[in-house]
């Protein structure tokens, strides 16, 4: 008896076959994730939660506006302005002078610009580029009276009446910094005893300046719009759902029809959402692969037009009348089903039916 037949059980279960499966599921389902996920901090695929994938999902299922993803910012001067939001949240790299040009000119006709930072230069140097005047502080923003789990994140609740904080009563913050307005209109401060420091484990002292703070501004550049929040972690996981994260974010693009993700300064894409954008920026590309699936549901059908002569053929083999198949015909029945089959077990199994088969005629 073969290891396969110690091993499959009453039922028919051929068990190593079966773990054999199981495992190739569990690889692909593994291929999968990591095609599709990523880890990069406030990435709109990573689901963990400094990642950004709640934010997205609930632009990509609003109904009232379309939601890109941008790789490269020739999409800012393709995108209607006016009826556009576009989401910064802080870029890794500098977007330098061609690139910035491009969002210049974005909000310059009329579209809107929020850029989400607290301690990098980036988004600085592409606030100065664009022409608008506030800027992220880029010092720690503590506050030892009104806060949410420790000094580090306060809660900043001197919100302005304007349209763009309608519903909001707070942002809650994490790690973030004050936004200096250089002019802006303040949306949203914290409270009087606010300060800035070095690090998170500063403790105040007779020389700091207690003070509410600026943490959202807004500001009109040409046509447009530019928006400045000092904390980029109001858009991770762990953040949005924090009293009025979502709120205000969701205020920042209500009353447009798209919504922008700029990753062209961040980090890449995960392969699988790289692929799916990269085919639907190239038409040509579309149609090549809608060709593929074509030939491919073609050679699918052919083969189960084949397959499905196959069980006819052995449908009737299986009806045929033992006493009207020679040996050969038997044996070669025999290894079509059983294809683990020795042949000596095949001869045996000839046999075996011969002698049914005999006994049965001397009756």
């Amino acid at each position: 008896m073969s290891l396969r037949e110690y091993v499959t059980d009453g039922d028919g279960i051929d068990w190593p076959a079966a773990l054999l499966v199981a495992l190739a599921a569990a690889v692909l389902v593994g291929l999968f994730v990591a095609a599709s996920t990523s880890s990069a901090a406030f990435g709109p695929y990573n689901s963990a939660w400094d990642g950004s994938g709640e934010f997205r999902g609930e632009i990509q299922t609003d109904g009232n506006v379309e939601s890109e993803l941008v790789r490269d910012t020739d999409r800012y001067e393709t995108a209607p302005a006016n009826e556009t939001t576009a989401f910064v949240v802080a870029p890794e790299e500098s977007y330098g002078a061609a690139d910035a040009a491009r969002v210049g000119r974005f909000v310059e006709n009329g579209g809107t610009l929020v850029v989400l930072e607290n301690f990098g230069a980036e988004s600085n140097e592409l606030l100065e580029d664009v022409g608008a005047d506030a800027r992220a502080n880029g010092s720690v923003l503590l506050d030892e009276q009104n806060y949410d789990r420790g000094p580090a994140m306060p809660i900043a609740d001197g919100v302005t009446d304007h349209t763009r904080t309608a519903g909001v009563e707070q942002l809650s913050l994490n790690y973030a910094t004050a936004v200096d307005p250089n002019g802006a209109t303040v949306l949203v401060e914290t409270g009087d005893y606010a300060y800035l420091a070095d690090s998170a484990d500063a403790d105040p002292d007779a020389d700091t300046d207690l003070d509410s703070r600026p943490v959202a501004t807004v500001e009109d550049v040409g046509d447009g719009e530019v928006v400045v929040v000092g904390d980029p972690s109001i858009t991770i996981n762990a953040m949005y759902d924090e009293p009025d994260n979502a709120a205000f974010l969701e205020r920042q693009y209500a009353d447009g029809e798209r919504v922008l993700f700029d990753l062209s300064h961040g980090e890449e894409l995960p392969p699988l959402a790289s692929a799916m954008l990269t085919l639907r920026e190239l038409p040509a590309l579309q149609a090549l692969v809608g060709l593929g699936v074509v030939v491919a549901v073609v050679g699918a059908s052919n083969r189960t037009l084949r397959d499905g002569f196959g069980a006819v053929r052995a449908r009737l083999a299986s009806g045929d009348d033992p006493d009207t198949l020679t040996d050969d015909e038997r044996a070669e029945l025999l290894r079509e089903r059983h294809p683990d089959w020795e042949e000596s077990r095949i001869r045996e199994t000839i046999t075996a039916l011969n002698r049914s088969r005999s006994k049965h005629e001397e009756r």
